[in-house]
């Protein structure tokens, strides 16, 4: 069963359970899917679909602190619940360990001496740890490492 057949059947099993954060969440990335193939004319493979869960989970990540900053405890509950959700549709994470791995071959790989040579790093990197890792963390470790 591919992403879209996968998402399709949850949004049917969450409607049945009158689940609403997951069936918003799973027709917030079928529509995220939909607008792209409208857009670029395209049907997205799992590989694209994933993309589009990746950057749903990042916009969520980066407002959680803003929700925690007011106070809004309700809403904080919601949105780590929508973050449960499309982490189950992610592959498994990498471990700060095994990214610390990718990127020491990834610095070795590319000659990167110093912080300057971040951008080298990060594009070595990134399609390795593709869905697998996020970017701000693969940005600490590379940090650590360079400096």
């Amino acid at each position: 069963m591919n992403l879209k057949d996968r998402l399709a059947q949850d949004l049917k099993t969450a409607m049945k359970d009158k689940d609403t954060v997951r069936k918003n969440v799973v027709q917030m990335i079928r529509a995220g899917v939909l607008q792209i193939e409208k857009d670029k004319l395209i049907t997205l493979d799992d590989e694209g679909v994933l993309e589009v869960i990746a950057k749903q989970l990042k916009q969520r990540k980066d407002s959680l602190p803003d929700y925690e900053k007011s106070g809004r405890s309700d809403l904080i509950a919601e949105l780590k619940a929508e973050i449960g959700f499309l982490m189950e549709y992610l592959p498994e994470q990498l471990s700060d360990d095994e990214l610390a791995v990718i990127v020491k071959a990834a610095v070795a790989e590319v000659g990167a001496v110093s912080v300057k040579d971040m951008g080298k790093v990060m594009a070595a990197v990134m399609p390795k740890t593709k869905g697998r890792a996020d970017g701000r963390r693969i940005n600490e470790i590379a940090k650590s490492l360079l400096s």
